[in-house]
């Protein structure tokens, strides 16, 4: 699998980001467990290859994530040359704290958990829990997080978020390197296209989180009729059941053509996908790698022209 720049940090990833969210063991939002080996094992089979990015974040399973993959990184004798690590920032689980001072502890909560001491990329994560101003203020997150880039600490940072016009003022700053977004850019969405050209004619990585916008495009919308953890609209079920019926006369899985709806988008310069056992990640790569034929994308992009399903800007 071929790496591509990640924006202007020097940084060069795959195609694929192996999303840790899962591992935190979250049964109330995946519906499964996931023991610390289970976990463990899911990351050292990502080390093997081909994929060389990882995304965590402070607050998956309560740090539970982070301390699982610092497990993975010790038991292979450190990470794999190349290889990237990217996490987030967040309050303390039941605090609305996200304050200069706070974005520092939660830097030294992930050194510790992944055992490494540096980071090399970190993203103040859905910053919509407070306000603009508040986390560009003087003492505010924002601050921290561009002072600790410049101490050495983090090698470059991001903002991941939700709201699209929130992430474009944040890149306004100009300090931000990447940029993720999550369930705006699939198949039945693409609210998030203001955000990827702004970040394109910054320089700025987009980073494209959640392409089955929660399973919906995996497994279908009888079987999920939600998106984004909420239940979809009429009007999305059927251009999703749709889209299975075109999927299926060609023979491709519909979780090929979501996810590929990412990849082939020379814009995005990664796309997390949540992996929570070394079988998902063999099944990942096979949809990444699925051949599918221009006739099937002229139909599926004709009924992903509405490109809104309902999680909002």
């Amino acid at each position: 699998m071929q790496t591509q720049p990640l924006g202007k940090t020097g940084l060069s990833v795959t195609p694929l980001c192996h999303g840790t969210s899962p591992l935190g063991n979250f049964p109330s939002q995946y519906g499964y467990e996931v023991s610390a080996d289970q976990a463990v094992a899911t990351v050292r089979r990502v080390f093997e290859g081909p994929i060389n990015f990882l995304d965590t974040s402070n607050n998956y399973g309560d740090g539970q994530a982070e301390v699982r993959i610092g497990r993975a990184i010790r038991e292979a004798g450190g990470l794999p040359e190349g290889f990237v690590v990217a996490t987030k920032v967040d309050p303390l689980p039941g605090s609305d704290d996200f304050s200069g001072e706070r974005v520092r502890a939660s830097v030294r909560e992930s050194l510790e958990r992944l055992g490494l001491d540096r980071l090399q990329l970190v993203y103040l994560h859905d910053p919509e829990r407070i306000t603009f101003a508040e986390a560009t203020g003087p003492g505010g997150a924002v601050e921290a997080l561009v002072a600790l880039r410049d101490e050495g600490v983090i090698e470059h940072i991001g903002v991941a978020g939700g709201p699209i016009d929130l992430m474009i003022d944040y890149l306004a700053l100009d300090v931000f390197e990447a940029v993720i977004s999550h369930n705006r850019y699939t198949l039945v969405d693409s609210s998030a296209e203001p955000l990827i050209e702004d970040a394109a004619a910054r320089g700025v990585a987009f980073v494209n989180a959640a392409p089955y916008g929660g399973g919906m495009l995996v497994r279908g919308p009888d079987a999920v009729p939600q998106y984004c953890y909420r239940p979809a609209s009429a009007e999305t079920i059927e251009r999703v059941r749709a889209m299975e019926r075109a999927c299926r006369a060609h023979d491709v899985p519909l979780a090929a053509a979501a996810l590929q709806f990412s990849t082939r988008d020379s814009r995005v310069a990664s796309t997390i996908v949540g992996m929570s056992e070394p079988g998902r990640v063999e099944k990942t790569l096979q949809l990444a790698g699925w051949s599918i034929p221009d006739t099937l994308w002229e139909e599926l992009l004709a009924l992903a022209a509405p490109g809104r399903a309902g999680v909002g800007l």
